[in-house]
C-alpha cells in the first residue's frame, strides 16, 4: 500500500520495540532491542536480520567505508562491523566487534546515536537506570573518534536522545527528553561541540528519536503523546501526526525523494509492552524531503 500523506500504513508489525530507524540503500535499518536484533525492511515488506546484539541494539549508523556501528545498551559500548553483511533474508549475519566501552562514561543505558560524514559517533545515554526506577539526572553526551577513544561532547543533559546533523554537519540537534527541548550545538572541524542553545522548548513532549528535512525543521517523536510533530527552530511544533493507540518513539525520512516518514510505534515502553509484540514500523508521505544525518 502506497502512504497517502497524513495517514499511517503499516509497513511491518508482529515487531517488540522498534527504535533507531535509518533509510540506506533503499531499506530501513532499525533496532528490535527486546528481540535483540538489528532488523532492515524494502518499501515491499520484506524483512532481513541484519545483527545480534544480545546487549540489546538501539543507535545505528554507518562510517564512509560502510563499518555498521551499533550501540549495545545495556552492555553500554559501541559494537562495529566491517562492510558487507548478509545479502538474503536466509544468510547468517557476521558478528559485531566492540569498538569501543562507553560504560566508565555513563551512569545508565546507552541509546541513540548520530555518526557524521567523518566517521565520529555521538552516543547518548540514559543518565540513571530508568527501569530500576531511579530518579532521572542530567549526564553527558560523548563523541567516539574512529580510533574508538571516548570523549565528553557536552555536559550537564537530561537524557540525549535522538540526534541528527545538519547537511555541512555544522551543527547537531540533539532531544533532551527529560528536560523536554531539542537542544542545537555548533560543531567544529575535530567534532567538538560549543555554543549551545535551544532550538525549541517543548513543554509536556517527550523527544525521542528525530530526523531533518530540507526546511531545516525537525521531526521528532513524542515518547508519551502518541505522536510525530514536525518542529522548526524557533518556532517550535507546526505540524502534528497521531499515531493512534501506539506511541511514536523514533522516526526517519526515507524512500527514493526522501519523502516518506517512517515511524517506530510500540504500545509502550518495557518488556511487557514488548511481550506483546505489537510494535510497528508505519509510514506517511510528507512534502519536504530528508535532509541531513541521523
Amino acid at each position: 500500500m502506497t502512504p497517502q500523506p497524513g495517514h499511517l500504513s503499516t509497513l511491518v508489525d508482529g515487531l517488540q520495540f522498534p527504535e533507531a530507524p535509518r533509510w540506506r540503500h533503499g531499506r530501513l535499518w532499525f533496532s528490535d532491542f527486546f528481540r535483540e536484533r538489528v532488523f532492515s525492511v524494502s518499501l515491499a515488506g520484506d524483512l532481513r536480520e541484519e545483527a545480534q546484539v544480545p546487549g540489546h541494539p538501539s543507535g545505528l549508523g554507518w562510517r564512509p567505508d560502510g563499518t555498521l556501528l551499533v550501540v549495545s545498551m545495556h552492555d553500554r559500548c559501541l559494537m562495529a562491523r566491517a562492510p558487507g553483511g548478509p545479502a538474503d533474508a536466509a544468510s547468517t549475519p557476521a558478528p559485531l566487534q566492540r569498538l569501543a566501552d562507553l560504560s566508565a562514561w555513563v551512569g545508565g543505558p546507552c541509546n541513540d546515536m548520530v555518526v557524521d560524514a567523518q566517521g565520529r559517533a555521538y552516543v547518548g545515554n540514559f543518565g540513571f537506570d530508568l527501569y530500576a526506577g531511579e530518579t532521572p539526572r542530567s549526564t553527558c553526551l560523548l563523541r567516539v573518534d574512529l580510533d574508538g577513544s571516548v570523549h565528553r561532547a557536552a555536559d550537564d543533559v537530561m537524557f540525549p536522545n535522538g540526534m541528527a546533523l545538519a547537511p555541512d554537519g555544522r551543527t547537531l540537534i540533539l532531544a533532551e527528553t527529560h528536560a523536554q527541548r531539542l537542544s542545537a550545538f555548533s560543531v567544529d572541524k575535530l567534532g567538538a561541540l560549543s555554543h549551545r542553545r535551544v532550538f525549541a522548548d517543548l513543554p509536556g513532549v517527550y523527544p525521542d528519536g528525530l530526523c531533518l528535512d530540507d526546511e531545516g525543521a525537525v521531526w521528532v517523536a513524542d515518547a508519551r503523546g502518541r505522536c510525530v510533530l514536525r518542529v522548526l527552530d524557533g518556532q517550535g511544533v507546526v505540524q502534528r501526526i497521531d499515531t493512534g493507540e501506539r506511541h511514536a518513539f523514533a522516526c526517519m525520512l526515507g524512500g527514493e525523494d526522501g519523502c516518506t516518514l517512517f515511524v517506530c510505534a510500540a504500545p509502550g515502553i518495557g518488556a511487557l509492552h514488548a511481550r506483546t509484540q505489537q510494535g510497528r514500523i508505519e509510514t506517511t508521505r510528507v512534502q519536504v524531503p530528508s535532509a541531513g544525518r541521523s
